[in-house]
């Protein structure tokens, strides 16, 4: 009996790899994000940096971040943490101290993850907190549904209000009181 077939590189036509009989690595789950966010935001002038050092950690370590997303038109930044977990591991017990050390940065930051291998408690732990985003780019790194709370998330950092509004129009006041009719103003 063979083992099971794990899951294919989610690189495998990303730039034009060919499919790889293994489940993307953390290297390669930061790798896959920042090329999301330069393609995605980069014509917005946001400029990706990878493995940027950034100050002192809760426990005193010189900190380094995955990634550090900055747009110098704006001077403004944020840090973030990839966390990509394939299979039950180690990730778990990393997760609320990761969580901790981002809400001690100085500037925005949150943390990325997707994968099946986190427990149920840590996978709650991350879908409540406000310093995580889910994120799974496919191939052709398009914005979609599995994209949207990263996209979310940049938004609100860099006050690019159109990815939430999207087709959404204004309140319109006036044909409000008017589908009221002039009885109702009292």
């Amino acid at each position: 009996m063979s083992p099971p077939k794990p899951e294919p590189s989610l690189f495998a036509g990303v730039w034009n790899e060919p499919a790889e009989e293994r489940p993307l690595t953390g290297g390669e789950f930061a790798e896959l994000i920042a090329a999301y966010l330069a393609q995605n935001y980069g014509p917005r002038g946001l400029v990706v940096y990878r493995e940027v050092h950034l100050g002192k950690s809760i426990i005193g370590k010189n900190r380094r971040v995955d990634i550090l997303a900055l747009h110098p038109e704006t001077s403004r930044a944020v840090a973030i943490e990839c966390k990509y977990q394939a299979s039950a591991g180690t990730a778990d017990e990393k997760i609320p101290y990761t969580l901790d050390d981002l809400a001690a940065l100085h500037i925005p930051a949150f943390a990325v993850y997707a994968g099946e291998g986190f427990s149920r408690g840590v996978l709650h732990l991350l879908q409540a907190s406000r310093l995580a985003a889910y994120c799974l780019p496919g191939p052709g790194l398009a914005p979609g549904p599995d994209t949207l709370e990263l996209d979310h998330m940049m938004a609100t950092t860099f006050g690019w209000w159109e990815l939430v509004l999207k087709n959404k129009a204004p309140f319109d006041l006036a044909r409000w009181l008017e589908a009221r009719g002039p009885d109702s103003s009292e």
